[in-house]
């Protein structure tokens, strides 16, 4: 799912080329990409694009008259710069966004599972029922980080990848933010000092710009075409069994339902190995506990 770096860069690029043109038109392939019928979406044909804002994960495009296109990629949305007025290509191409004097912007969606979504609202208040509350961590405070951190008693990777609680941030930029705290992911918040708090939410903006100027490099006065959770450069996410940048010891996974944790058992977790779910489950006591006992077992030690 693209996440606050990726949605920032989507933002700027399109503002960039689309900013202050005119909507000729969105195409729609499929009817249930389109969640709401009032105002309609052909409310916007012919409108100005006035500017573009990020709202958690989702990319709000404002129009004259306080008319907002929310736009929600969910987990394989991804947008496409194509040549003006280009046909609609293979099944994955969901809509396309039709600029006078400018690029199509075609929205395509890869996998069976069509979770994104189109809606358009009249009106800030309208436009606020896609705020989850989540805290926007480049601007916060300390102090206001912590509440958000203190606010329920969970993991702090649960924690990290809750809307509700912080804005943009999902499951591959919260093993980057955790490993560069030095945190283990199953730490409960409850557990969480001031000092650990401002470690990690540090340790949280670092990473967040870092990415954020990354992606800036990499697409210059282009548009992304490589917007995956999964980067040359980063320290634990995807790169399980591949070596730590910091210890050079074997990252680990925690697998659960779609996703899996990745991080560094000697740099995060003291050496010891957090449980997974449904192997540590089937192995019981011969479960390693350390990743010194895990190493041996392997014939690594």
């Amino acid at each position: 799912m693209p996440e606050l770096p990726d949605v920032t860069v989507y933002r700027e690029r399109l503002e960039a080329l689309c900013g202050g043109r005119v909507l000729e038109a969105v195409r729609l392939r499929s009817p249930f990409l389109l969640r709401t019928v009032d105002p309609p979406l052909d409310r916007v044909h012919g409108e100005a694009l006035l500017g573009i804002e990020r709202l958690g994960k989702r990319l709000v495009f404002g129009f004259p008259d306080e008319i907002f296109v929310v736009l929600h990629l969910m987990i394989a949305g991804r947008l496409k710069r194509r040549e003006p007025g280009q046909a609609l290509g293979g099944k994955i191409d969901l809509a396309a966004f039709d600029f006078e004097g400018g690029p199509t912007i075609v929205l395509t969606e890869a996998g069976s599972k069509k979770r994104a979504s189109l809606h358009v609202v009249r009106g800030r208040d309208a436009l606020r029922e896609f705020d989850r509350g989540g805290l926007e961590v480049l601007s916060a405070t300390p102090a206001e980080f912590l509440a958000a951190l203190l606010r329920e008693n969970r993991t702090v990777k649960r924690a990290l990848c809750d809307p509700r609680l912080f804005s943009g941030i999902g499951n591959a930029y919260s093993d980057e933010i955790l490993h560069r705290a030095r945190m283990s992911p199953a730490m409960l918040t409850s557990r969480c000092g001031p000092e650990d708090a401002e470690r990690l939410r540090q340790a949280t903006v670092a990473v967040l710009l870092h990415w954020t100027d990354v992606l800036r490099r990499e697409v210059g006065d282009g548009f992304p075409e490589k917007v995956t959770a999964f980067r040359d450069g980063m320290a634990v996410h995807g790169r399980y069994g591949q070596p730590c940048p910091e210890c050079g010891r074997p990252v680990q996974r925690i697998r659960y339902a779609d996703n899996e944790c990745n991080y560094c058992a000697e740099c995060q977790c003291g050496g010891r190995l957090l449980a997974d779910r449904g192997l540590s489950a089937l192995l019981k006591k011969d479960w390693p506990k350390t990743l010194a006992e895990l190493e041996e077992r392997r014939g690594t030690g």
